[in-house]
């Protein structure tokens, strides 16, 4: 008989309904969503046919058949959620950012192991579209030993910064989005052995942090690419005050660059409630393809249009359905969230 992972969420907003079952819709004959809770049941969101809602949370905690929770609570709310949940021997996903701080952070992998559950961070942007077009550019070889990446998340939404008249450090613009591209660069390149950190308060001191630049240093390459002898520089940037937005991703290598103009589209065609069972979603048509521009083996200068590799968030689960149900190792690493949340802490220790 085929196993079945059984889920139950611990919160009824936009990630549970947004990011997380839209996916699940296409894999119930491996996954099944049991049972939603929330502190108060509204009707801001269409109920899923087939789960049962409540607003007790031990039904969720004390229900035998369910196999893991997964937080989707505001960030304030994870480490609370994530610990009763352990606490109820459950399995525990977590939506980013993790937790607050490295040190809650570590406190939650270190009671997991002692109750002997499993605990992991929700990183499904490892699937974005783009992300993984570049990792097929850089494994294909043309652009020779890597030598930079740029990764930008830029928006023009002044208004966001603007309204936040003080700063709080775990609702920052670091934490909120860092918590996306940080992981993304760990995922794939590994540690980084040094880095250089630049957040900016644009508005002035004690105002949301609306600008941030993160640079990680790499020294050596992987089995997946070669970088040059003085290494590889990884930046993740982002800002609100970006009227024209850089791309997503250039890749610079010693033989040419490739350019990934467009996001992943997967969180837009969300937006429009536009979900994962049309055939096009999330997909990028020619005009949204990277440009690859390079010196072939011969030395002859060659650019072409790269297709874009489709992006899939619901494979997060698919890799959390085998970890759960048949003991592999998690997608995501303790060692990989406990750095993230060190790089997210340290970013912004000198800020207020």
């Amino acid at each position: 008989m085929k196993k079945i992972l059984t889920i139950g969420y611990y919160g009824n907003g936009k990630s549970t309904n947004r990011y997380h079952i839209p996916f699940l819709m296409r894999r119930k004959d491996r996954i099944r969503v049991k049972t939603i809770y929330a502190r108060r049941l509204r009707d801001d969101w269409a109920k899923w046919e087939g789960v049962y809602y409540t607003d007790n949370v031990e039904e969720l905690l004390q229900d035998p058949e369910i196999d893991v929770i997964v937080v989707t609570t505001p960030p304030q709310a994870h480490a609370m959620a994530a610990r009763q949940i352990i606490e109820a021997g459950k399995n525990v996903v977590v939506e980013k950012p993790f937790t607050h701080s490295a040190e809650e952070a570590q406190a939650l992998f270190d009671l997991a192991r002692e109750k002997g559950v499993k605990i992991q961070c929700y990183q499904n942007r490892r699937f974005d579209s783009d992300f993984l077009t570049v990792q097929k550019v850089i494994e294909s070889g043309k652009l020779g030993e890597i030598t930079e990446v740029e990764m930008s998340f830029d928006y023009y939404r002044p208004e966001v910064p603007e309204k936040a008249a003080e700063y709080v450090r775990a609702d920052s613009f670091v934490y909120s989005h860092a918590c996306h591209t940080v992981d993304q660069v760990l995922s794939y390149f590994g540690i980084p052995d040094s880095h250089h950190y630049d957040v900016r308060q644009m508005l002035g001191q004690g105002r949301m942090n609306d600008y941030f630049d993160l640079d990680l240093y790499y020294e050596k390459g992987t089995d997946k690419f070669d970088v040059m002898p003085g290494g590889l520089k990884v930046s993740v940037k982002s800002s609100y005050f970006r009227a024209k937005e850089r791309p997503s991703f250039v890749v610079y290598g010693r033989r040419g660059v490739f350019v990934k103009a467009q996001k992943d589209r997967q969180e837009a065609d969300l937006k429009k409630f536009y979900l994962p069972d049309h055939a096009d979603f999330g997909l990028d048509t020619p005009d949204d393809y990277g440009i690859l521009s390079f010196y072939d083996e011969n030395g002859r200068y060659q650019e072409c249009k790269v297709e874009s590799v489709p992006g899939d968030y619901g494979i997060y689960y698919d890799h959390l359905y085998e970890t759960i149900l048949n003991g592999a190792a998690p997608l995501v690493s303790e060692e990989q969230t406990m750095t993230q949340m060190r790089i997210l802490e340290e970013a912004t220790a000198e800020l207020f």
